[in-house]
Parts: structure tokens; C-alpha cells; sequence
């Protein structure tokens, strides 16, 4: 993938993997680590969801005006899941223009589209064990006791085939995560 280095566009880092492993905690430990690094931008989804502020970092919108936007094109890339709506804004295009990295948390229902409209785009997988994930679900409280073990039992949706995703496991420290990612990040910059 010719990212920023041997190309004037930047590249799309796509974050996926299932609820609880950590996907937020990693962004924003990446974002705080390459802080001074302004090869990179990390952006934020719009959800059709309250956002709670101390474990997501999303925006958030009502489905009339997130509907309302789609239908004006300032939507980047949108997508549904787990009955809601979300969507990367426009200023996506604009930093992959500029030659930047720009890192997402998205639905891995959305990278065969995202591979289409963006060449230069990257796959990060976060994984954890499921132990870790039911506690990190617990501890959410947005759901209850039989529906983090339903969602803990369904399988996740496949990346499509013939993606070679970047995986990151998450079950360890937080310090050892962050690492992890900041040097796949670098890695996708320099490429």
C-alpha cells in the first residue's frame, strides 16, 4: 500500500473488531501518542446514539438529522449496525488529500466499500479474550447480563477476502495495546 511516503494521498486506517475489545481505549491512546505527529488525524464517527463520554468517542445525532446529511453527501462513508446509523464525515476525503493518515473505529460491514473509494486503505483487527470482553461489557452497563452473553456468542462479521488485516491483541496492558497500535500506525505512514 503506498501510503503517505511514496504518494501524495495519505492512507485510511479502518479499526475493527468486536465489542469490548478495547478499539476506543487504543485511538485514543494512539491520539494522544502521536499528538505531534501530524501525519496522522483521528477522526470521529457520528452515531445515531447518546454518546457516553468516558468510552466512546463518537458524536452524536438524532436518525432525522443524520439521515438528513447522507442525503447532502457530507457523509464520507456511512453505514448500519446494531440498529443504528454511522458515519465518518466528509473531512476524511479532505485529510487523504492532504497526504495524512486518517484512523477510524468502523463496522467491518463497511471495508469492502471503503477498499473501493479509498485505494490506500488499511485494516487494523483488535482482538481480546472473550473473559476480558464480558468484563469490558459489564462494566459498559448498556446492556444486560443475557445480552453481552448474546453478543459475546455471536460470531462477528468476516473480513472480506482478500484483506490481509494488521491484528492487534488487546488483552494485555494498556501500555502494551497502545504500543502495538502507535507502531502499526507508523508502519502504514512509512509505507
Amino acid at each position: 500500500m503506498n501510503a503517505c511516503a511514496g504518494s501524495p494521498l495519505g492512507a485510511l486506517v479502518l479499526v475493527v473488531g468486536p465489542s469490548g475489545v478495547g478499539k476506543d481505549t487504543l485511538i485514543s491512546g494512539a491520539r494522544t501518542a502521536l499528538e505531534a505527529d501530524k501525519r496522522f488525524v483521528f477522526v470521529r464517527r457520528v452515531v445515531t446514539r447518546r454518546a457516553d463520554i468516558e468510552l466512546e468517542d463518537h458524536d452524536s445525532m438524532d436518525h432525522q438529522q443524520f439521515a438528513a446529511l447522507e442525503a447532502a453527501g457530507r457523509f464520507a462513508l456511512s453505514w448500519d449496525a446494531h440498529g443504528l446509523r454511522y458515519g465518518l464525515p466528509l473531512s476524511v476525503d479532505t485529510d487523504i488529500a492532504l497526504g495524512r493518515v486518517v484512523v477510524a473505529n468502523v463496522s467491518r460491514h463497511v471495508i469492502a466499500e471503503a477498499r473501493a473509494k479509498y485505494p490506500a486503505c488499511a485494516v487494523v483487527m483488535i482482538c481480546a479474550e472473550i473473559s476480558l470482553r464480558a468484563e469490558r461489557l459489564t462494566r459498559r452497563g448498556r446492556e444486560s447480563r443475557d445480552q453481552i452473553t448474546a453478543r459475546l456468542a455471536r460470531e462477528s462479521a468476516p473480513v472480506p477476502a482478500g484483506i490481509d488485516p494488521i491484528i492487534i491483541d488487546n488483552s494485555g496492558s494498556l501500555a502494551i495495546g497502545v504500543t502495538a497500535f502507535v507502531m502499526a500506525l507508523r508502519k502504514i505512514a512509512d509505507e
